[in-house]
């Protein structure tokens, strides 16, 4: 399992600039015009994980496997997209189909790119796009109420609690209100999540800077952090066309250079990667053998059993156990045989809750 994070924005924010650094690619035609991006580019990337190279050296593992993020590059978006206007329709079909959502924000003043007003301004950017999501999600929400009113003239309670449910959401919709989980109960949550609502979809705000601003930032992007964090969201600050320079060399030493001299701690690719496993709750258990050294992704609340079925169907049905060693102590103890010898090494059953970094071996009869 990996993940699907949409990027969407405003036309000319450098969103089809950031998506070819980030899959290393020129998919996406990155032009000084509205809707360069007509259907969505996907790209599909390793999530850097430097755990990979030391187990698989411990484990003299022929190769190694890492998890995967796919990114979808989305057309861009106008004020209107939720009544079809520019390329609305299809944005809006497309982004129901992501994970998670990385709105890129344009901070940077550069007369030579257009923008779709006069003035640069990232909060009235941010909220264009979201009224216009919020828009699409009432629509849904008035047309699904209308289908459980006619089902719930015979009476039938879940539908009348459905359809509760439906115009709680459109309420507060209307008054521009966050979706909290934890104000639902799970058999709620279900339904909510059938519904395929694009504002639940957690979101990532990526503000866009000049080369000059990427390590402080500058009064654009502090505008967008401060506007994220009150409607607790998360933001990273990037430079798309640093990250353009980076990806064309192709000798990694290079990058690793240039990144330094930008005084970068870490690439684009890993700040939007760690940022979407909190917004989603990933956690990352490996697999280490001769064969392969193997990164498998799964949310952080995953039992030994289910974390099994990620594999193999036949490894969740016919869970025994798992023997089980914490990342550390599996480097500490150089291995299975020295975690074993150590006493490191648990036998774990089906109640077990995965942690990140687990090394797993899993035991199962079918």
């Amino acid at each position: 399992m990996g993940f699907k994070c949409g990027i969407i924005g405003l036309p000319n924010v450098g969103k089809s600039t950031l998506f070819n650094a980030l899959t290393e690619s020129n998919k996406a035609e990155a032009a000084n015009y509205p809707f360069a991006t007509i259907e969505p580019n996907v790209g599909r990337v390793a999530v850097p994980d430097e755990r990979l190279s030391i187990l698989r050296k411990i484990g003299k593992s022929e190769k190694i496997i890492p998890s995967y993020m796919d990114f979808v590059d989305i057309a861009g978006l106008v004020q209107g997209a939720s009544k079809g206007e520019g390329l609305g329709n299809k944005f809006l079909g497309h982004i129901r189909e992501v994970d998670a959502i990385a709105h890129v924000v344009r901070c940077f003043n550069d007369e030579n790119i257009t923008h779709i007003s006069s003035n640069i301004d990232p909060i009235s950017d941010i909220e264009i796009i979201n009224t216009e999501l919020e828009l699409a999600d009432i629509e849904t929400l008035e047309s699904k109420k209308l289908s459980l009113e006619k089902k719930g003239k015979q009476g039938d309670n879940e539908i009348k609690n459905q359809i509760i449910i439906v115009k709680k959401l459109i309420d507060n919709l209307n008054d521009n209100y966050s979706y909290k989980k934890n104000e639902f109960s799970e058999e709620e949550n279900e339904f909510i999540k059938s519904l395929n609502l694009i504002k639940i979809k957690p979101m990532l705000y990526i503000c866009n800077v000049d080369e000059e601003s990427i390590q402080n930032g500058n009064k654009l992007s502090k505008k967008v952090i401060e506007y994220a964090n009150k409607n607790n969201h998360n933001s990273v600050i990037v430079s798309a066309s640093i990250e353009a320079q980076i990806a064309e060399l192709e000798n990694n030493n290079e990058k690793l250079e240039l990144i330094k001299e930008m005084g970068l701690n870490d690439t684009t690719l890993t700040k939007v990667i760690k940022s979407g496993y909190n917004l989603l709750n990933l956690i990352n258990y490996f697999t280490c053998g001769p064969k392969e050294t193997r990164s498998w992704t799964i949310d952080k609340e995953t039992t030994a059993p289910q974390a099994a079925g990620k594999i193999h169907t036949d490894f969740e049905k016919g869970f025994i156990r798992a023997e089980t060693i914490a990342y550390n102590d599996f480097i500490k103890f150089n291995g299975e045989t020295g975690s074993r010898e150590a006493g490191k090494l648990r036998q774990e059953g089906k109640e077990y809750v995965v942690k990140d970094g687990d090394v797993m071996h899993f035991l199962f009869n079918v």
